[in-house]
């Protein structure tokens, strides 16, 4: 039997330059072999480390008087022949003798062998007691924590497929432990997005770094009807000896966070959108420029079509009745892409009457919203006007409705009408008060600018009912005439012309410019165009006539004008013409030949204690006087000196009528969009009445 001995002896030897790792590695488990005399026939590497012995020492000697203390000696043999003569095993803890001489405690497994010739051997497996009872406390502590963890726990091998799942995640996946193992994320989260899930597995397993709270979102069979979401931490697993052998996951149920981030974020998007709003909408007194900014505010965050509708009655400045159908004009309608939705909206500008069971009627007469989260055919045709207009929404896929009212002041103005058809998500509450809190910041600004149009168009009505009609005769003059208000956004200003017939057929020609804008500058101009008449009609001197106007203005306080005033007498051909701080006429003469007319300017109206100078200047047939207001030449980004040298520039190529003149020079010197309104006066001499 030695010879047997020392064959397995050599295989041993011959072995222990393989890689070794795992369970047993740690336990460092020693096995020895006996012959049926107890006489050591194989000794392991772990039973050298473990002992102290080696294979030379301890291959042929009989293992009582090797390992046992002298004490325990009858004990050990006597356990030896029980072994060997009854078959059945032994378990225990026994003390062993070191080489070095000290005792060390073994955990023992003995048991019969029985080879292939019939002879019987003893086969001893051992480890150190204190190495095996920390791993035992080590795995029951890890048993422990696994089973009874609320944390759900995944092990996947290295192909990604699990291997074993604790208790937790059976309750969150909602399958049990046997029907996860060899399986895949993919196939017990079908709703997860398994390739990205996989690629950071990968990742984990390539680098052994981990990845800590990776948020995943989904269902599970375990609630099937709900998104829920989980923090999950991914940890490569390694045995002792380096060797990957799988990944372990841990998941955590943190779908009450996700919905509050969630909703943190949306909060932080609705305060940023409303700030975005507070900008954006208002920038102008343009009602359809107010509301086309607040249409595209709308669109695409809120919905994927906006319209902006106001009240018919509201525009016209008429109370708007509490019930019953209404009459209403799209001031704009926005779209996030094209779409036949467009088509059903109302053009703008155009009146559209809704009869009292529409959505959009029942928003304006409640001044409440209006929220349709699913649309059906019954609700689509109570969104739209007509059935047109309902199977083109029909068309566009239009699911869900929302309309708030446009509120300022206490009146309903109109509705901010949404639909979301691309956007899957039905309007929910939170939608319906950010819609509000839009809705009440625009509806301000819209309401300004209704009421700006009124007064502006008030006042530009005003002036124009003041300005003069054309005098049928006028001896030895011929006169051409214009008036042109400011852009649309800006107010009316206090420009005006006159052509007043005097005694003698003489003419006088006025043109004056009251500062500020408005109804009031609109009614001092009335007042100072009244005034001029009046003084015409005694025939004072240009110069006596703006004394006079001057102390009237003064009056008028805190308004300032000024005022160019010209009398022509066709039998003289001549003008005598006064200024009160009015930019200086042109005297075009009959050859073409341009030049501004030196006048003592004068301080303007209203100044007071000023003196006025009168200035002859000779009209000869053929000659045009050109008299303007500042409008017509002033501008924010060029010197005044420069613009009006355009002005007398331009009149020195101009030969067509008067008419074409004044077109011509409104065409080129004047913007439609400037600040300021036009008053333009431009006389020829036909020589008619001469002496």
């Amino acid at each position: 039997m030695g010879g047997g001995g020392e064959l397995w002896a050599a295989r041993e030897r011959a072995t222990t330059s393989a890689p070794t790792g795992g369970l047993l590695e740690v336990l460092g488990v020693a096995a020895v072999v006996l012959d049926d005399k107890g006489r050591i026939v194989f000794w392991s590497p772990q039973a050298e480390r473990l002992l102290g012995y080696s294979a030379d020492e301890a291959l042929g000697a009989y293992a009582a008087r090797l390992m046992i203390a002298e004490e325990h000696f009858d004990m050990v043999v006597k356990l030896f022949e029980q072994v060997m003569s009854s078959g059945e095993g032994w378990a225990g803890v026994f003390p062993v003798r070191h080489k070095d001489g000290s005792i060390k405690n073994l955990e023992w497994r003995n048991m019969r062998l029985l080879d292939d010739l019939g002879d019987y051997y003893a086969l001893g497996i051992a480890t150190d007691q204190e190495t095996l009872r920390k791993v035992e406390r080590d795995l029951a502590l890890s048993v422990r924590l696994v089973d009874q963890s609320p944390i759900g726990l995944a092990v996947f091998d290295t192909n990604l497929r699990y291997v074993a799942v604790n208790d937790a995640l059976v309750r969150i996946d909602g399958i049990d432990a046997a029907g996860h193992l060899g399986r895949r994320v993919g196939e017990i989260l079908p709703s997860v997005d398994a390739d990205a899930v996989e690629m950071k597995m990968r990742r984990v397993l390539a680098s052994g770094e981990p990845l800590l709270d990776h948020e995943i979102t989904g269902r599970t069979p375990a609630d099937p009807d709900n998104d829920h979401a989980w923090s999950v931490s991914l940890y490569r697993l390694d045995d002792v000896g380096g060797r990957v052998i799988g990944l372990a996951v841990s998941a955590i149920d943190v779908t009450d966070r996700h919905l509050a981030t969630l909703e943190i974020e949306r909060a932080r998007h609705r305060l940023a959108l409303v700030a975005d709003a507070s900008v954006r909408i208002g920038t102008t007194l343009d009602l359809e420029q107010t509301a086309r900014e607040l249409a595209d505010v709308a669109v695409p965050e809120l919905a994927d079509i906006a319209a902006v509708d106001v009240l018919d009655t509201v525009l016209r400045g008429r109370p708007s009745p509490d019930n019953g159908p209404a009459v209403i004009q799209a001031l704009a309608v926005a779209a996030a892409y094209d779409t036949v939705a467009v088509d059903a909206a109302d053009p703008p500008g155009e009146p559209a009457r809704y009869d009292a069971d529409r959505l959009v009627t029942r928003c304006v007469r409640t001044a409440e919203p209006v929220r349709v989260a699913l649309l059906d055919d019954d609700a689509l045709s109570c969104v739209a006007r007509d059935e047109r207009a309902a199977a083109l929404l029909a068309k566009a896929g239009v699911h869900s409705y929302l309309a708030v009212p446009l509120i300022a002041r206490g009146e309903v103005l109109g509705a901010l009408d949404l639909k979301r058809a691309r956007n899957p998500l039905p309007f929910t509450e939170d939608d319906t008060l950010l819609a509000c809190e839009l809705a009440a910041r625009a509806a301000v600004c819209i309401d300004n600018a209704r009421l700006y149009r009124q007064q502006r168009e008030t006042a530009l009505a005003l002036q124009r009912s003041m300005l003069p009609r054309k005098p049928s005769h006028l001896a030895g003059l011929q006169v051409a005439s214009r008036y042109q208000p400011a852009g649309s956004a800006f107010e009316v200003g206090g420009d005006w012309f006159d052509v007043l017939p005097l005694q003698g057929e003489k003419t006088a020609l006025v043109v004056g410019d009251v500062m500020g804008s408005g109804i009031n500058a609109a009614t001092t101009m009335g007042r100072l165009r009244t005034a001029t008449q009046t003084l015409s009609r005694i025939d004072l001197e240009p110069a006596e006539v703006l004394r006079h106007l001057d102390d009237i203005t003064v009056g008028l306080d805190p308004y300032i004008a000024t005022c160019v005033y010209a009398v022509y007498d066709p039998r003289e051909g001549r003008c005598r013409v006064a200024s009160a701080g009015h930019l200086p006429p042109v005297l075009v003469s009959a050859q073409g030949t341009p030049r501004l007319l030196e006048l003592p300017s004068g301080a303007p109206l209203g100044v007071g204690n000023t003196v006025f100078e009168s200035v002859t200047v000779d009209l000869a047939p053929g000659d045009r006087l050109v008299l303007y207001t500042d409008g017509l030449v002033e501008t924010r980004d060029e010197d005044i000196d420069v613009r009006i040298q355009a002005l007398v520039t331009l009149l020195g190529s101009a030969d067509g009528s008067l008419e074409e003149v004044c077109d011509l020079l409104l065409r080129e010197l004047r913007h439609p969009s400037e600040d300021d309104d036009v008053a333009l006066l431009i006389a020829a001499a036909d020589g008619a009445g001469r002496r």
